[in-house]
């Protein structure tokens, strides 16, 4: 293709990249230089200690709900890459699917709906000992709520890369004599060291963002995406929550930068 093909091809790209995202990128994090009695929104972010218990909060909520993602995703997937017929396998993996259908808004209405006030463990244990467990209007059904997010993706990225192992090496070992777990140790594990990272990667991108889930849940959760939207919306204090926003956003693009490159790389040495 020639010089003037290649401009002609990038063209409307590069136009949607700056329109879409560069400029209003900049546009942000040019408005965090703002800021009132004169201080740069960035200074104020750095210097107040609500701004960092906001963004700790986020970031330890986001790393357990990862974590514990990729603890329950990896068993599933493993299992249905390794079972790929059985009666009812469709029917699973749709249902294990179906809350990617769901907005985050639905997913803490559904959070309420079991462990809410009224909800289904309130009227169990309040039928049980008189006392009902209510946890969905705090970190805890936040917690829950990531989860019930999160999994679906996982699911399907750590079910995706188990069928692509090399069956081969599985059989060599078994024949060696490796056990099972050695097996998952030695062989299955590295193998799906770049797409668990990469599954772990998302899963907290997508957590740190999260606004709809927590909105519903109950606005004084202290996470980072409610303290952006008070700080815009109930005290009007724009260049604080645009230097939020930036944090927020280069946080989350250096996780995932962090989660290629080392996926990358262990991809290599895999190869």
């Amino acid at each position: 293709m020639s010089g003037r093909g290649w401009i002609g091809f990038a063209a409307p790209a590069a136009a949607l990249f700056v329109a879409f995202w560069l400029l209003p990128m900049a546009r942000l994090a040019l408005m965090g230089l703002d800021g009132r009695d004169g201080a740069s929104a960035y200074w104020v972010v750095l210097t107040h200690a609500q701004y960092w218990r906001s963004m700790l909060n986020t970031a330890l909520l986001s790393l357990a709900a990862t974590l514990a993602t990729l603890a329950i995703a990896l068993p599933v997937g493993r299992f249905l890459a390794h079972h790929p017929r059985f009666f009812g396998r469709g029917l699973l993996v749709g249902l294990l699917m179906f809350p990617l259908a769901f907005p985050g808004v639905v997913v803490g209405f559904l959070v309420i709906l079991v462990a809410g006030r009224q909800g289904l463990l309130a009227s169990i244990t309040r039928a049980l000992t008189g006392t009902p467990w209510v946890f969905a209007y705090g970190m805890a059904g936040l917690f829950v709520g990531y989860l019930y997010f999160s999994l679906p993706r996982t699911i399907g990225m750590v079910t995706a890369a188990a069928q692509q192992l090399d069956q081969g090496l599985l059989e060599a070992a078994r024949t060696l004599g490796a056990s099972a777990p050695r097996r998952f140790v030695d062989i299955e594990l590295p193998a799906l060291a770049p797409a668990l990272m990469a599954a772990g990667a998302m899963c907290f991108a997508t957590s740190m963002g999260a606004f709809g889930t927590v909105f519903t849940l109950g606005t004084q959760i202290d996470v980072l995406p409610v303290t952006i939207y008070n700080e815009f919306t109930n005290y009007a204090n724009i260049p604080v929550a645009a230097a939020l926003s930036v944090v927020l956003g280069l946080v989350t693009w250096a996780v995932l930068y962090a989660a290629h490159s080392l996926g990358g790389a262990r991809a290599g040495a895999g190869a």
